[in-house]
Order: C-alpha cells, then structure tokens, then sequence
C-alpha cells in the first residue's frame, strides 16, 4: 500500500498561522491607509491585493507562533495585528488630513467655503481647495515613490514587531506628538496666505467704518476671492520642497513605530 500522508493538528495550524496572521495586519493597512484604503478602491479589490502581497512575503517572514482554532490566544494575536495595522494606516491619514484642513482653513478666508462638492475619496463634503490639496498631496506622495516605502515598511515590520510582540503605551504616546508635529508644520505652510487675508479682511473692516455708503460686500468679496486665488497660486510654487521633509518626518514616524531601521 502507498503510504498516506499524516498531518497533525500542530502542522496545518502553524501553516495556517504562517498566512492568517501576516493577511490581518496587511489588510488592516490596506483598509484605513490613504488612496488605497479610501472610497476609490472597491473593498473587494483591495481584499485581492492584501490577499497577493501576504502570499508574495508570506516564504520570507520569520517563525508564526502557534495558534489553535476558536481559541482565546488566536483571537488576541488577530486583535493585536488589527491594531498594529490601523495605527499604521491612521498615521498616514493624519498626515494626509493636515494638507487637507490647511486647505479648508484657506478656502474659509478667501470665501470659497460655500464652493463645496462630494469628496469621491472620503464620500463627504468639503471645500473645492481641500479637495484641491488632497489630489495635490496623492500626486506627490505616488511621484516621490512613498506607496512603496509604506510597503517596505509594512513588511519590514514583520521582523522588527513580529507577530505576539504588540505596541506599547509610550510607543503610542510617541506617535501622537510627533504626527502632530508633522500636523502643525503642514498648516504652517499656508499661513502666509491665511495672514494675508486676515490684513485684508482687517483693512475691509476700516473701510467700512470709514465710509459707510460703500457697499463693502461688492467690493471686498471679488478682492478677497482673487487676491486669495494668487497668493495660493504663489505658495504652490515651492510646494515640493515644503512636502518632502514632512513626508520624510511622516514616514520615519512609521519606521520608529514598528522599530525599523
């Protein structure tokens, strides 16, 4: 007789392991990072493409803990790599949102707040200039290859946090303070024209108590539009070199977090 291949409980629960495990972390991230985990990407398709990257990685990542099926250990290993996934994926849309408040903030003094359409990548509404800086910052980010060090990292990760090491407290509190450092220096970079606003709109105010038959609404509301217009123009002509060092302190804060190197 042919001999009959025997596989233990151990055995299919460890190559089980080996796939689950990776595949909850990757999808996490998948799920909530930016331009893949928004409203754009179907969930199906994104499913397939966590699904393709834990087979790819799958060979070369190091030893899974063994697992038993339904059972309270398995359960906290799934939970810990959702939460290693969704603090991955929510730093990067934090330092995503910083670009888009910034542009809501300047639509709001120039008086475009009212200019206002269906987001297509969050599915809500906001400003046409946040919208504006969303599809600014995607295009930066995938021009200077920043997907692909998301991806690095990510599976880098693997062997600086490996699966049953989790995130300690102090590493949280870590990254709260310096994302919002990076959050701080994105809105500095339209102050300028926020400033410059403000001057108007005070200058607006003293014409209006200085002669008050001008009507300053005819006149204030195309002045502050187009003079709000140039100096966004003016400020999008050194973008590049205000957005790389805050995506490098972005991404750094992604390599620190997972320990990487």
């Amino acid at each position: 007789m042919e001999p009959v291949l025997a596989l233990t409980d151990t055995q299919i629960s460890s190559w089980v392991a080996a796939f689950v495990l990776p595949l909850f972390r990757i999808v996490t991230v998948l799920m909530t990072m930016p331009i893949i985990g928004t409203t754009l990407v179907p969930r199906r398709i994104r499913m397939y493409f966590g699904l393709a990257i834990t087979v790819v990685i799958a060979p070369s990542l190091p030893p899974m803990p063994e697992v038993h099926a339904l059972d309270l250990s398995a359960l906290l290993l799934v939970a810990q790599q959702i939460i290693i996934g969704a603090a991955f994926g929510l730093s990067l849309q934090l330092f995503f949102q910083a670009f888009v408040i910034a542009g809501q903030i300047v639509a709001t003094q120039m008086g475009m707040s009212f200019a206002s359409m269906i987001d297509p990548i969050n599915g809500v509404s906001s400003a046409i200039i946040g919208q504006f800086f969303t599809m600014l910052l995607t295009l930066l980010f995938l021009a200077t290859n920043g997907h692909l060090v998301v991806f690095e990292v990510l599976v880098e990760s693997f062997t600086t946090l490996p699966v049953g090491q989790g995130l300690m407290p102090s590493d949280f509190w870590a990254l709260v303070v310096r994302l919002g450092w990076v959050f701080g220096a994105a809105l500095v970079l339209v102050l300028p024209a926020i400033t410059a606003l403000l001057v108007l709109n005070v200058a607006m105010g003293v014409m209006t108590r200085a002669a008050p038959q001008l009507n300053i609404f005819t006149i204030g509301f195309p002045l502050t539009l187009v003079l709000g217009m140039g100096i966004l123009w003016v400020s999008l002509g050194d973008i590049l070199n205000q957005y790389q060092p805050l995506a490098v302190e972005a991404l750094q804060v992604l390599r620190d977090m997972v320990k990487a190197h």
